[in-house]
């Protein structure tokens, strides 16, 4: 009956550093809650930066309406973005990102966006499909035409 009286003692003693290191462990993740603390504070200067970033970015154009032919479109790698020109004057935006494999479509040509990977095409004027292996459309992407300038809204 000692055995398990010592055994108690020894598994007491055991647990009761174990819990001494996990308080110093937590006590450590202190400065944690003061850096997360920090950012709230920095976050007025951030809620007015997305106001310059949209300010920004009505300023920038993706292109200018005479980059974009008629019939045809241009493919915007950085922005994953194709814009087309179906008729003239009338400016249409979609996806570049093919939704047979995720590719990166790659031209316009003969009124479809063509997708390089597996032969995909899609219809410029409403990003359906007119060649598979792809099954969906092209995601249709909001533009603004202000002037001579095509900009994403």
């Amino acid at each position: 009956m000692t055995d398990k009286t010592r055994r108690t003692v020894v598994l007491s003693a055991g647990g009761a550093g174990l819990a001494a290191v996990l308080t110093a462990c937590a006590s450590y993740g202190s400065p944690t809650t003061e850096a997360s603390a920090e950012p709230p504070a920095e976050q007025p200067s951030e809620s007015s930066s997305p106001k310059k970033k949209k300010t920004a970015s009505k300023s920038k154009a993706l292109a200018d309406t005479a980059d974009i032919p008629e019939g045809g479109g241009k493919v915007f790698e950085n922005e994953k973005i194709v814009v087309t020109q179906p008729s003239a004057g009338e400016f249409k935006a979609f996806t570049a990102v093919c939704t047979h494999a995720g590719c990166t479509v790659a031209t316009v040509s003969n009124k479809t966006i063509n997708c390089p990977c597996h032969g995909s095409k899609f219809n410029i004027n409403d990003g359906s499909v007119a060649n598979g292996p792809a099954g969906e459309p092209l995601a249709e992407k909001k533009i603004t035409v202000d002037g001579d300038k095509i900009r994403l809204a």
